[in-house]
């Protein structure tokens, strides 16, 4: 079992929160107190269930797309958010399935925000995010020291936003980096958990932070972006770094 602790950086205390999970899709989700209900648990249980089939079955007609680290062009017909993934991909230059926690994160967000105008939508560490005010979101990064120090501050107007991490040195998911963070803010998951592997693919060492922020800030949606390599820390874009503060348990 994954004991997602990092789940403890983005917990407010205005919003009810609740787990979805089904096969490798886990969804962390936190709504506005009033708009909970079981009956929104089932809703997103149902989405869930269906968008992977749907997914599931355009991969076994097209099981490249399941395993290529490269951009690749979906059949005539594929579902949206194959497509989706595909489209993150290519303009970060990495395979479809870099967008995969990000495209579900998307997905649960947008039907969630018919319900609440508070959504939090975390999916392995890439999050959907929809708020009427201030938000935080803490940056796990593994045996840096710098791991659950800084947070991101998101201001409501930068709303909706995906921010998604990905790490060469936590995780079971596919970087050819060693950034223990590479975080990025993006117009949707999608966009930010292709680009956020595409950043960490650059960073080998410290050295190559610059050249990990020079790349996500030549991608259009791409409004942020932080990389964490050991002690070293390089930020760009609409970025505001606040002390992390963990919630009392």
């Amino acid at each position: 079992m994954v004991r997602r602790i990092y789940r403890a950086l983005f917990r407010e205390e205005d919003l009810t929160y609740f787990q979805v999970k089904f096969k490798e899709t886990d969804l962390a989700i936190g709504v506005r107190k009033e708009r909970f209900s079981p009956d929104l648990v089932w809703l997103v249980e149902k989405r869930v269930k269906e968008e992977r089939a749907v997914l599931e079955a355009y991969i076994k007609q097209d099981p490249v797309f399941l395993k290529t680290l490269k951009p690749h062009r979906v059949l005539e017909g594929a579902p949206e958010i194959a497509s989706s993934m595909a489209r993150a991909a290519s303009a970060a230059g990495v395979g479809p399935m870099a967008a995969v926690a990000g495209a579900f994160a998307d997905l649960v967000g947008r039907l969630l925000t018919r319900y609440s105008r508070d959504v939090v939508v975390e999916n392995g560490g890439d999050i959907y995010l929809k708020s009427t005010r201030k938000r935080r979101v803490g940056i796990y990064a593994g045996e840096s020291p710098l791991s659950n120090r800084v947070a991101l501050e998101i201001l409501p107007e930068h709303t909706p936003t995906g921010v998604c991490t990905s790490s060469g040195t936590v995780g079971h998911s596919v970087s050819l980096g060693r950034a223990d963070a590479a975080v990025i803010l993006a117009s949707s998951a999608t966009l930010a958990d292709a680009v956020a592997t595409a950043a960490g693919n650059f960073a080998q060492t410290a050295e190559d932070i610059e050249k990990a922020l020079a790349f996500a800030r030549t991608i259009p949606g791409v409004s942020g972006a932080v990389l964490i390599c050991g002690e070293n820390l390089g930020a760009w874009g609409k970025v505001k770094l606040i002390p992390a503060v963990l919630p009392v348990t």
